[in-house]
């Protein structure tokens, strides 16, 4: 049964010319459970229609046509999350961005420095707690408002997307978000300083896991997320 129809507007792009994996998989996790896992199985074209049905047992689809981009499904997310770091000493990582230097996917929304209009989350080598994670800071404008000058979900979601991948790899190696578990615990307002962290969760073959999390200006986890990275066997970039 078709719920909705939804487009991915260009401006949420990760690669080119499809959207940002963590946006695309928040827009699809607003109609599902508070918990869920998403599996991405094709890029999202951006600025077409595209389908959203309601399966079995909670699961839900995006489909453009007959092809299936994601899947969603009720899961608990079991993710133990650091303590926040300071904003300041996030701010500090931030400045130690590689895609300050470099960036296989400069136009990203959410970590491309050639986004004025991005989420301009520059996610940096930290020290913290014992491991090495990375860490960023992030500040939602006006544009990224809900009701109640609340932050939308979905920005939540693509927020928690591309530090995994530098937490994940001391190079630009290309690799794919696969599969994402998130759960979204808080609300956050417009203009309220955030921290977010990733860090390293495991490695099995070509699957690198990843965990992020999103802190408010309180320090307080208002989103957290477990995500699996695929390692492509070409030497060529597919996308962050």
């Amino acid at each position: 049964m078709q719920l909705s129809e939804i487009r991915i507007a260009a401006r949420y792009c990760g690669p080119p010319e499809a959207g940002n994996g963590g946006y695309v998989a928040g827009l699809l996790a607003g109609f599902a459970t508070e918990s869920v896992s998403i599996r991405l199985q094709a890029r999202s074209p951006l600025d077409m229609p595209l389908a959203v049905h309601a399966g079995d047992q909670g699961v839900v689809e995006l489909r453009d046509g007959a092809t299936l981009i994601a899947t969603a499904w009720p899961q608990t997310l079991e993710l133990d999350v650091p303590t926040a770091p300071n904003f300041d000493v996030a701010a500090e990582a931030a400045t130690r961005y590689r895609g300050l230097r470099d960036h296989p996917c400069p136009g990203c929304f959410v970590c491309g420095a050639d986004r004025a209009d991005g989420l301009r989350i520059f996610a940096g080598a930290l020290a913290h707690e014992g491991q090495e994670c990375v860490a960023a800071v992030w500040t939602p404008d006006a544009s990224l408002a809900g009701t109640r000058g609340r932050v939308r979900p979905e920005f939540l979601w693509a927020a928690l997307d591309c530090p995994g991948y530098f937490a994940l790899v001391p190079d630009f190696r290309p690799m794919l978000l696969g599969s994402l578990a998130g759960r979204v615990e808080a609300e956050v307002r417009v203009g309220e300083p955030c921290v977010v962290l990733g860090w390293r969760l495991g490695i099995e073959g070509r699957k690198h896991r990843a965990g992020t999390a999103l802190y408010g200006a309180d320090g307080r986890c208002v989103a957290r997320m477990a995500a699996t990275w695929i390692e492509l066997r070409s030497a060529g970039f597919d996308g962050a």
